[in-house]
C-alpha cells in the first residue's frame, strides 16, 4: 500500500477542523471512513497523527512537521488540477499557427480574432512565413497548426482541406480576354505573365496549368509579393494568374477575375498537424473557427466584387 491524495486530505482537514466529525462534514464522507483513512495513513506512515481527548483531537509532535508537507502536497494537485481544468475550458494556454504570407493576411486575422473571443486566455503566435519554412516548423514542433498548400507527399500529417479554389485570370477590364466569362489557358500563350517566383505554391499551381494546356510558362515578370503582382497587372504590364481569395486584400475597380477553363485547375488549402500529435481543446476550437473562416473566403470584398 502507499499514500494516497484521499488520505493526505483527510489528514490536513482533521487538522484545521479540530475534529473527525467536522472533518467528515467537510469532506462530504462518514466519520467512519475519515477514521479508517487517518488509521491507514498511520500505518504507512509509522507514527501516531492525533491525540484524541473528549473535546477535541490535537496533533503529535511528529504530526506537526509533517502538516506542512501534507498541505503543499495537496494545495501543488489543487493547483495543478485548475491550470489543467483552464486549459480544457481555454482559460489558458498557447497556439502556434503557421501560414504563407497571403493565407496570414486574408484567412487569419479574422480567425484570430473570433478565437481571441472564444479563448481569451489562449495566446496565439503566427508566423506567416513561405510554405517550406512552414512545413519544417511544423515537423520541428514549432508550430502546432499550419495553413496552406503542401505536397502529397508529405508524410505524417493529418489534413483537413478547407477551401479548393479554382485558378483565375486577373486582368484589366480594358484587357481582351475580360469579355471572356470563361477564358481557356491556352487563350493565355503570348500574353504577357506577371507572377510570383519560382518555389511558391501560386506559382507551382500555375506552371501546372499551362502544362495541361500544352503551353510552357514563360513569366514576363516574376515578383516576390502578390501585391506588387497584381498593382502590375493594374498597370497595364500583363496578366496574372491567382486564386480568387488572394485578391481580398488587394481590390481595384479597373480589374475582374475570370476562371480559367480548359482544364479547371483547383488549388487546396488545408490545415494541416502532425499526426501523432493530439489537438488540445483550444487547438480544436482553432480548427471549428477555421474552417468557418475558410467557408467565407469567396464572399471576401474584393474577391466578391471581381
Amino acid at each position: 500500500m502507499s499514500i494516497t491524495l484521499r488520505q493526505l486530505r483527510a489528514f490536513v482537514t482533521v487538522a484545521e477542523k479540530g475534529s473527525f466529525t467536522r472533518a467528515a462534514r467537510a469532506l462530504h464522507m462518514a466519520q467512519p471512513m475519515v477514521s479508517a483513512l487517518i488509521r491507514e495513513l498511520e500505518a504507512e506512515l509509522g507514527f501516531r497523527l492525533f491525540d484524541r481527548t473528549t473535546r477535541r483531537v490535537e496533533l503529535t509532535a511528529a504530526a506537526a512537521e509533517f502538516l506542512t508537507d501534507a498541505r503543499r502536497m495537496t494545495g501543488d494537485l489543487d493547483r495543478a488540477v485548475r491550470r489543467a481544468r483552464d486549459i480544457g475550458a481555454r482559460r489558458r494556454g498557447h497556439l502556434s499557427i503557421g501560414a504563407p504570407p497571403l493565407l496570414a493576411a486574408t484567412l487569419l486575422p479574422g480567425v484570430i480574432r473570433a478565437f481571441a473571443e472564444s479563448a481569451p486566455g489562449v495566446s496565439v503566435t503566427l508566423y506567416d512565413r513561405h510554405i517550406a519554412a512552414i512545413g519544417a516548423l511544423l515537423r520541428d514542433g514549432e508550430v502546432q497548426l499550419a495553413v496552406g498548400t503542401f505536397r502529397r507527399e508529405e508524410q505524417g500529417l493529418v489534413r483537413v482541406t478547407l477551401i479548393a479554389d479554382r485558378l483565375s485570370l486577373l486582368c484589366r477590364a480594358d484587357h481582351p480576354l475580360a469579355g471572356r466569362a470563361e477564358p481557356g489557358w491556352a487563350e493565355l500563350e503570348g500574353v504577357p505573365l506577371i507572377t510570383l517566383r519560382p518555389g511558391n505554391g501560386i506559382r507551382d499551381q500555375v506552371e501546372r496549368g499551362y502544362e495541361e494546356a500544352g503551353l510552357r510558362a514563360a513569366p514576363a515578370i516574376e515578383l516576390d509579393q502578390i501585391g506588387t503582382v497584381i498593382a502590375m497587372v493594374e498597370a497595364g504590364f500583363g496578366v496574372t494568374v491567382l486564386p480568387p481569395y488572394a485578391l481580398g486584400p488587394f481590390a481595384a475597380q479597373s480589374l475582374v477575375l475570370r476562371p480559367l477553363a480548359r482544364p479547371s485547375v483547383t488549388r487546396e488549402i488545408e490545415l494541416v498537424y502532425r499526426e501523432e500529435r493530439s489537438l488540445s481543446p483550444a487547438a480544436a476550437e482553432f480548427v471549428r473557427l477555421l474552417r468557418i473562416g475558410a467557408a467565407r473566403l469567396p464572399a471576401m470584398p474584393g474577391a466578391a466584387a471581381a
